[in-house]
Parts: C-alpha cells; sequence; structure tokens
C-alpha cells in the first residue's frame, strides 16, 4: 500500500467512515489508533522491524514525562538526547558506521515524529503547559495521515479536534469538496508526477548520449526546469490527499502550500513551500536564536545582519534535516545561502533607495516577474543535491562545458519568467469570468465536471501503465 494508491485512499476512506459511525471522541480516538497502527503495519513485516521506532517514542514520552513532572531544567539536556537517537536512527554518515544497528528496521515517518516529539519537549518546559498522557503522546506522533510526510501539525491543533467533545461539523458539501480534493490529489501524483517523472529521467538519459550539442542543451534544460514540478505535484498531492482524509476524520490538518512557484523571491518561497516546516523551524529555531543574539550584540545597525545569519543557519537546518549525506549539506549551504543573500538584497536596496522607492519596484510587474522566474530557477538549481548522488551530479554537469551551462540556465530564467506570468494571467483572468455573481473556478458545477473529467484521466492512465507511480519523495525523509 503505497501512501497515495488507490489502497491508500481507499483505506483511508474506510477509516473515515468507521470514524463516523459515532460522534464520541473515545470512538475516534480508538478508530485512529486501530488504522494507525494497521498502517505501520503495512510496512512492517515483523513487530521486530518496528522495535526501533517504538524504542524512540518510549524515549521521546519518557523525557515528556520528566519535563512534566516539574524538571523543566533537563529540557535542553533532554532534546539533546533525541537529537542524538534521531540521527542514530537514520544512519547520518558524520558518525562511524560500525555503531549502527546491522540489521534492517523501519524509519517510516520518522522524521516527522522527531519534530513532533522535539515540539512538546520545547513547549513542555514552558509554564501552564497541559500535561499530555501516553495515549494522547502516541496518537498523536503515529496518526497515519501525518506520518508519512506530514504536514506538521501542532499538538494543540490535533487535540482541539480529536478530543472535542463536539466534533466539527461535517456536511454534505464539505464531504464533496474533500472527495474533490482526494481526486485533485490523486491526480496530481499519479498523473502529473508520473509523467514529469518520465520526462526528467529522459532528459539525464539524453545527457550521457553523444547527441549533437542543441540537443544536449535541450536535455539539460529539460532536466533544470522540470524535477521542482515533479517534486511539487508528488508532494503538493500526496498531502491534498491526506488533509481530505484527516477532515472526513473531523481533524484539520494545516495547509503545506500556497501557490509556492508564484513567489517572486526565495523568502517568499519558503513561506509558500512546506509550508508547516518552514514555521516550525521559524518559532523553534529562527526566533529563538535571533533573540538570544540579538541581546548579545544590541547595535541596531547590526541587527538586519544578525536576522541573514539566522536565516542561513534555520534554512542550512532544512538541508541537514532532508538527509544524511554530504549532499544534503550542500542543499542545506545553497537553501541558507539563498536565504541569506535575497535578505541582503532586500536590505541593500531599502537603505540605498529608501523603503517606499524599493516598494514599487518591487511591485512593478517585469521585476516581479524576472524575480518569480529567478526564483523557480535557483530551487531548480539546489534540486540536484536533493534528487542527485555525487558521481549522477558530477556527471550531469560534465555534460557540457561551463558557457554551454550558462547558456542553459539563462534560457530555464527566461523561459520560467515567460511561462509563470502567463500562468499569473490566466489566474488572474479565470478568478474574474463570473457565473451567478461567483468567480467560475469556485462554482461548485464546474468543479464537480473537473473533478469527473480528472478523475477519469487518472483511473484510465494509471490502469493503462499499470504500474506504480513514483513513491512519493518526501516518504524517504
Amino acid at each position: 500500500m503505497d501512501s497515495a494508491s488507490f489502497q491508500f485512499v481507499l483505506f483511508g476512506l474506510v477509516m473515515a467512515l468507521i470514524s463516523n459511525l459515532s460522534r464520541a471522541r473515545a470512538w475516534r480516538s480508538i478508530v485512529l489508533m486501530a488504522g494507525s497502527l494497521g498502517f505501520l503495519g503495512f510496512y512492517a513485516k515483523s513487530v521486530v522491524l518496528l522495535i526501533p521506532l517504538a524504542g524512540f517514542l518510549i524515549l521521546g514520552y519518557v523525557a515528556l514525562y520528566l519535563l512534566q513532572r516539574s524538571y523543566p531544567r533537563l529540557m535542553v539536556w533532554m532534546v539533546l538526547v533525541v537529537i542524538l537517537v534521531y540521527v542514530w536512527l537514520k544512519k547520518y554518515t558524520i558518525l562511524p558506521e560500525s555503531i549502527f544497528l546491522d540489521h534492517p528496521y523501519v524509519t517510516l515517518g520518522l522524521s516527522y515524529i522527531f519534530f513532533r516529539v522535539l515540539q512538546l519537549l520545547i513547549d513542555a518546559a514552558e509554564p501552564g503547559q497541559v500535561r499530555i498522557g501516553f495515549g494522547s503522546y502516541l496518537l498523536y506522533n503515529i496518526n497515519f495521515t501525518t506520518l508519512v510526510s506530514g504536514p506538521i501539525q501542532r499538538y494543540e491543533e490535533f487535540a482541539r479536534d480529536q478530543y472535542a467533545e463536539a466534533p466539527i461539523h461535517l456536511t454534505a458539501r464539505v464531504v464533496g469538496m474533500q472527495i474533490e480534493r482526494i481526486i485533485r490529489g490523486f491526480f496530481k501524483v499519479n498523473v502529473l508526477a508520473s509523467i514529469l517523472h518520465a520526462l526528467h529521467d529522459d532528459a539525464i538519459a539524453e545527457l550521457y548520449q553523444p547527441l549533437p550539442t542543441s540537443l544536449k542543451l535541450f536535455a539539460a534544460f529539460r532536466v533544470a526546469l522540470l524535477y521542482p514540478l515533479f517534486l511539487y505535484s508528488n508532494f503538493s498531492g500526496y498531502i491534498d490527499i491526506v488533509i481530505a482524509l484527516a477532515r472526513l476524520m473531523r481533524v484539520r490538518l494545516p495547509e503545506n502550500f500556497n501557490r509556492p512557484f508564484s513567489a517572486a523571491s526565495v523568502i517568499d518561497f519558503w513561506n509558500r513551500w512546506h509550508m508547516t516546516l518552514s514555521a516550525w523551524l521559524k518559532t523553534y529555531v529562527y526566533n529563538p536564536l535571533l533573540l538570544t543574539l540579538m541581546r548579545r550584540i544590541p547595535s541596531l545597525s547590526m541587527q538586519p545582519y544578525v536576522g541573514v545569519f539566522c536565516f542561513f543557519v534555520t534554512f542550512f537546518l532544512i538541508g541537514i534535516w532532508h538527509g544524511r549525506t554530504s549532499e544534503f549539506v550542500v542543499f542545506g549551504v545553497l537553501t541558507g545561502a539563498g536565504m541569506s543573500v535575497n535578505k541582503l538584497w532586500q536590505i541593500g536596496l531599502t537603505r540605498g533607495m529608501g523603503r517606499k522607492r524599493y516598494q514599487r519596484i518591487a511591485d512593478n510587474l517585469l521585476y516581479e516577474s524576472l524575480a518569480r522566474g529567478l526564483n523557480f530557477v535557483w530551487f531548480s538549481f539546489t534540486q540536484f543535491w536533493f534528487w542527485g548522488d555525487w558521481p549522477e551530479i558530477e556527471r550531469i554537469f560534465s555534460s557540457l562545458n561551463a558557457a554551454q551551462w550558462l547558456v542553459v540556465w539563462l534560457a530555464a530564467w527566461l523561459a520560467a519568467t515567460a511561462t509563470l506570468a502567463l500562468w499569473e494571467w490566466l489566474i488572474v483572468g479565470l478568478v474574474r469570468i463570473k457565473a451567478s455573481g461567483e468567480p467560475i473556478v469556485f462554482n461548485r458545477y464546474v468543479r464537480v465536471i473537473f473533478a469527473t473529467g480528472i478523475g477519469l484521466i487518472a483511473f484510465v492512465i494509471t490502469g493503462l501503465l499499470n504500474q506504480p507511480a513514483p513513491g512519493i519523495v518526501y516518504k524517504a525523509f
């Protein structure tokens, strides 16, 4: 049962149906626990394979128990222990291989459990926090709708809905909207992502062939632009499915995407892409680090540059979290550097021409379009260290010389600028077309027709291909 297969969707719908047989919160919790344990069971051929994951969960709860029992001074040490055990279980290459467990075990969802456990530990040190029992702790951490690839939900949000005496409303209209969202997500993952993944692989294969330079340049152009589109379709499609399934179980999950390729800066991009990850790091890394450094560096003129440094550290950690190898270190450095340079650019222009004049320039259509295209290309460039290993990266970049790659990236920038500007224009135009006083794209009859159409396409194409779509990329983390 892959994470966005027919089987997974059917499993989620069955769990939602059973959950709604009673409005009692105890019943809904029992159903969610049973479904989550069953979901984990699909990935483990033996209970033994789940022992390390169970051990990590128990370690987290023991630490939480101690902090909730008036030992807040231990918080830093507890967090450090959890981080070290996480790094050990994930087998980060900075550690000697000899210390790792030499038998296989399931780490599905460990990276997202890690964030949830850390949030509970850090918040537990604050006065007035509600104590959390083991059952609630376990249900929150292994909730199958957020286990594999998020979104990263705070405990307070989860408990608000899951343990409400009167569950949130589930009307026919809400059910219809969730079914539509499931179909849309399934289409993204199993049709769009599959096609984009195949095109990306074909482009890489062409780069390795002894073809004319013009064809290799075009292949490199496709390699540069296709992966971000594949990743968005793959990841956001899965998020669409799990948010809809959770809502059918009367739990509201936070949104994880907000049209990220509409962003005209790296900073804005990370406010729109994997938003729950960015928000978590802002709350638990960026803000505390910024406040600590500002206390130590009181100079007002230095404060913007302190923020730049904090941006770099925060988004460098994003790279480290994504993977355990040196490729992800580079991904983190590039991501942090992009955020830092973007912030320095904003600081420099604001100081040089004034805030109002800079804002007028930033709002200029041409400037915004070029910035949007540049952001897309920069994200695409960083992704080479996200999806490739060193031998593959070296082979790809050595397939053309530096001048040819410069041509490729300039062409990619122009193409992204024009395509994304056209996309924005189309969206604005569609919203302006109204029927019965509302934009036609929001009309329920149009949405039913659209969902039915893409649902049929997804069903037919999935059946014709007779092979699974590429796995959910973020499941690996």
